[in-house]
Order: structure tokens, then sequence, then C-alpha cells
């Protein structure tokens, strides 16, 4: 494999006026928050409608989505490589509106069920294509600022899209009414990105579709210290996340008996990770992706670690909760904007195929460990703790020997 494979350069420049190119991308990025957290308040009523009887079953609507999202992430990533990021990432939109429409129909939860799976399947392509769209136009500490700023518009869908369930709920709505939102908004993105966006991938630098070729490119990204050591830390912090998200219904319900106050705590935290992000996107070309995602992650480590001893305390209460959730999804942002760059640092023509490959591991790994921790939910916000702390020092030892030790470097 020749060494071009591994280019860092780049022409650090966006096809679309540089304000409209973030807004896309974050837009792309945004359909599968808003699958995901536009589904939360709705939890209860899904079950009760389809009969689900264990309420830790209710959050199998999230790792059904994220199962499908970890696995065909695989197939995109060769298929943008080879064809291009445009008609890729259409078709995948395409299929996000109409499985979309299928979840909304859906008459059992096992139906329910296999149509979030899809959905997840293809959102799945805007992640891994989007990031390798980024890819194709900007490297190293550029790339970093851009993602931070489409991650300050993404993440306008986790502030709003509990707040458009919940809004649909107290109208008297179904949460039927919910996957017709979501198709429509993403009907609207597919006609954006299609009518605005041209094709990113240089013709001269697309990959064929020979197993061994797709083999020898995974090779590529696994040989690589970095790709491997950050993929990894992405996927145990993503595992924390997930398991907030698919319990903190219950929490807010059962720990602290105020569900109709989801919406507001959901989106505050979610506020806070807009807010690393922006501020990463203003302080990284200065200081550095390495010192500011190392320092992000100690501090979240710290703040799981206070968290937790005060669950076990017994002191735990609302504001409490907010507060260092709030911190740590802070910590979080500025952590994971860098991770993602730093990873694809190397990867350079392989962009849709690296992209794969991380975002099959992160968000495989991810989605079964926030599984495990929401499914040991006990009425405490004791499982949601211990597991952000031990994940958190993982994924500290992991960038540590990725890093071989040379930590907090302004690089």
């Amino acid at each position: 494999m020749s060494e071009p494979h591994l280019s860092t350069e780049s022409a650090n420049r966006a096809p679309l006026r540089f304000g409209e190119f973030v807004a896309l991308i974050a837009s792309m990025m945004a359909l599968t928050a808003l699958g995901i957290d536009s589904m939360l308040p709705a939890l209860p009523a899904i079950g009760d409608s389809l009969g689900v009887a264990e309420p830790n079953h209710r959050q199998f609507v999230i790792t059904a989505f994220l199962l499908g999202f970890a696995f065909a992430q695989l197939v995109y990533g060769p298929l943008s490589d080879r064809f291009g990021r445009r008609p890729v990432l259409i078709i995948a939109l395409t299929s996000y509106v109409l499985t979309s429409a299928l979840a909304a129909i859906s008459g059992s939860f096992v139906l329910l069920l296999i149509a979030r799976a899809a959905m997840g399947a293809s959102a799945a392509g805007a992640r891994v294509v989007t990031v390798a769209l980024v890819r194709d136009c900007f490297a190293g500490r550029a790339m970093a600022r851009v993602m931070s700023l489409a991650f300050i518009v993404f993440m306008a869908a986790p502030i709003f899209a509990p707040a458009f369930g919940q809004g649909v709920l107290a109208a008297g709505g179904s949460w039927r009414m919910i996957f017709w939102g979501v198709g429509a908004v993403s009907a609207l993105v597919v006609a954006w990105f299609w009518l605005r966006m041209p094709e990113t991938l240089n013709p001269d630098s697309r990959q064929s579709l020979q197993p061994s070729r797709i083999l020898a490119d995974y090779g590529l990204v696994l040989r690589d210290r970095h790709a491997v050591g950050y993929t990894i830390a992405t996927a145990l912090l993503s595992g924390g996340l997930f398991g907030f998200i698919g319990s903190v219904q219950q929490i807010m319900e059962v720990v602290f008996g105020r569900p109709e106050l989801l919406t507001i705590v959901f989106a505050t935290v979610a506020s806070t990770m807009a807010i690393g992000s922006f501020l990463n996107s203003r302080i990284v070309m200065k200081i550095g992706t390495r010192r500011i995602s190392h320092t992000a992650l100690s501090a979240l480590i710290l703040f799981a670690a206070i968290h937790l001893a005060i669950a076990l305390s017994g002191h735990e209460n609302l504001w409490t909760f907010a507060i260092l959730q709030a911190l740590m999804m802070a910590s979080f942002g500025l952590a994971t904007s860098n991770f993602s760059a730093m990873a694809m640092e190397r990867m350079g023509e392989i962009a849709g195929t690296a992209s794969s490959l991380q975002g099959f591991v992160a968000t495989l790994g991810g989605a079964l460990i926030g599984a495990q921790i929401g499914q040991s939910f006990d009425g405490t916000t004791v499982p949601l703790y211990l597991g952000f702390l031990v994940l958190g020092v993982l994924a500290f030892v992991a960038i540590a020997i990725a890093e071989k030790g040379r930590l907090f470097r302004p690089s």
C-alpha cells in the first residue's frame, strides 16, 4: 500500500461558503441525535402502547438504533471511497426518511426495534461519509476546528429534540408523530445536500471494492497507534454517554420523581457539550488537540469521581446531578471533538474506510457498554457514575499507550 494513503495534506478549504459548509455538515450529523433524543420522553408511552412490561426494556428502542448504526458503518466507508461521498450520502439520507416512516407505522415492539435498527443503519451513512467529506477538505487542527464548529450546531438536536418529543405528547399527539417529524426534517436535509454539496472526493483517489484492498486499508488503520488509541478512547467515553441517554428518563422519573423536568435537564446538559465544542473551536489552533483533549479527559474523570462519591453517600439530588453531569459533558465535548480529528490524522485518501472502521468500533463498543450501564439501573445513579469513572480511566490508559506516555503535548 502506497504512502499517499497516509497523507495529512489538505487544501483546508470548503467547497461551499465556510458557514454553509459547517451548517450542512452539522445538520447531517444532527439527524442521528434527533433520531435518538426525541424518543426519550416517549419511552413510557411506547412501552404502554406496545405492551413492554419491563421498564428497562424500553431502552432497547435506543440500543437497536445504535447497533444498526454501528454495523452499517463498515459498509458506507468503502462505498464512499469507491463511488464518492455524494451518491452514498443521498441514498443513506433518503433511507433515513423511509425508515422513520416505517417506525411511525410499527404495530409491535419487535417491528419497531427492526425499524429502529434500520434507521440507525441509514444514519450511519451520515456519520461515516460526513467525517470523510470533512477530511477531504481539511486536516489536522483545521479539521478539529471544523468538527468543533459543526458539533455546536449538531448539539442543537439534543437540546431541542426531547422538547419536540415532549411537546408532541403534551399536545395530545401520539409517539408516532415524533417519527413522522424526524422523517420530515430528514427530507429537508436531503434536499439541501442534493442541491448544494458537490462531490469532494478526488477522482484519482477512488478505491476499488476488492476485499483485499479493504482489508489492507483496515490494516493501515489498525497499525496506526493514534488511530487505534483514540478510537478506543472514543468508544469508552461513548459508552458512558449512551448509558446516560438510555437511563436518564428513568433517573428523572424514579430517582428524582420529576419526569416533567427531563427536557430541561437534558437540554442543560447537552448545551454544555456545545459550549465545550465552541471553546475548542476557538482555542484548538493555538493550544493544540492533544493538550486540550488530555486535560478535558482528566477533568471528566475528576467530575465522575466526585459524582460517584456523592451518589454512594446518599446525598445525590437533582442539583448535584444536573451540575456535575453538565460539567462532565462539557469535558466530553472538549475531548471527543479532538479525538476524532487525531484518529483521522494520517488516514488521508482512505478517509472513508478509516472513518467506517473507527465509527464501527466506537459505536458498537459504546452501544454495548451503554446498554450494560442502562440495564444495570437500580433506582440510583451509582451504576451510571461508576461506569463513567471506570470508562474515563480506561480511556486515559488507552491514549497514554497510544502516545507512549507523552501526554498534554501542544500538538
